[in-house]
């Protein structure tokens, strides 16, 4: 049964220095934002950062890598037109970068998650990405060796939760949010309300209470507050 926290700071204390943060959302859809504000605040370094993307405007994952908390990104889409913080720090060699095409980034958290303990995929043959990977010819077609990962912890964000954990999602917020439940020690969830116990259908529920820690309700944002939206 997940704990039911009051703040976002709280949410986030004792994330370690060093740790592998998986964190859920597609673009803006389904961020986390209480919850990485509240990570910036808390202070962890040398963080490797796994996500879609890399950051949007000056808010969110931007504003962390901005604070120099961040080691390394692993990620699928690490420049959009707005990501002009990571792609100065990438620049400036401050910060690495794992490049890993986005159905193999599902893949790979869900095989943590599944526990799994690697799988082949024809993704990234031929390509730079296949460089030090394992290759395998299958039925005549090349295959690349692919890792799982696993996260020390998982930032979400998820529509509701009732007073055990368990969560539904909104509509595409829901992207990343369910595998990355499964694949990391320590999961963190924020959500949009929080309903008593019996208030959720039981066939809505994503991600069961057994995959949750901790759940916070997000704080009310005015339109743009994000600094991008």
């Amino acid at each position: 049964m997940a704990s039911i926290v009051a703040t976002a700071d709280e949410a986030v204390a004792g994330i370690a220095h060093g740790s592998t943060v998986l964190v859920g959302g597609f673009g803006l859809a389904g961020v986390p934002m209480d919850l990485i504000d509240a990570l910036v605040r808390q202070g962890a370094t040398g963080l490797t950062l796994v996500s879609n993307n890399a950051g949007n405007g000056t808010a969110g994952l931007a504003a962390l890598l901005d604070a120099g908390r961040v080691r390394k990104v692993v990620c699928s889409f690490p420049r959009q037109s707005d990501s002009q913080v990571f792609d100065r720090l990438y620049r400036a060699g401050k910060v690495e970068l794992e490049l890993v095409p986005q159905g193999n980034l599902a893949e790979r958290i869900r095989a943590a998650g599944a526990g799994i303990g690697a799988f082949y995929t024809p993704t990234g043959v031929g390509t730079p990405l296949a460089e030090g990977k394992e290759t395998r010819v299958i039925d005549g077609r090349a295959y690349l060796l692919e890792h799982p990962i696993k996260g020390d912890v998982a930032l979400i964000s998820a529509y509701k939760s009732d007073g055990l954990g368990n969560l539904v999602y909104r509509k595409t917020a829901r992207n990343f949010g369910p595998v990355m439940a499964t694949a990391a020690t320590t999961v963190i969830a924020q959500v949009t309300e929080i309903v008593p116990v019996g208030a959720l259908d039981p066939e809505t529920v994503i991600t069961p209470s057994i995959y949750v820690d901790r759940v916070v309700q997000a704080a009310a944002r005015e339109p743009g507050a994000c600094g991008v939206c």
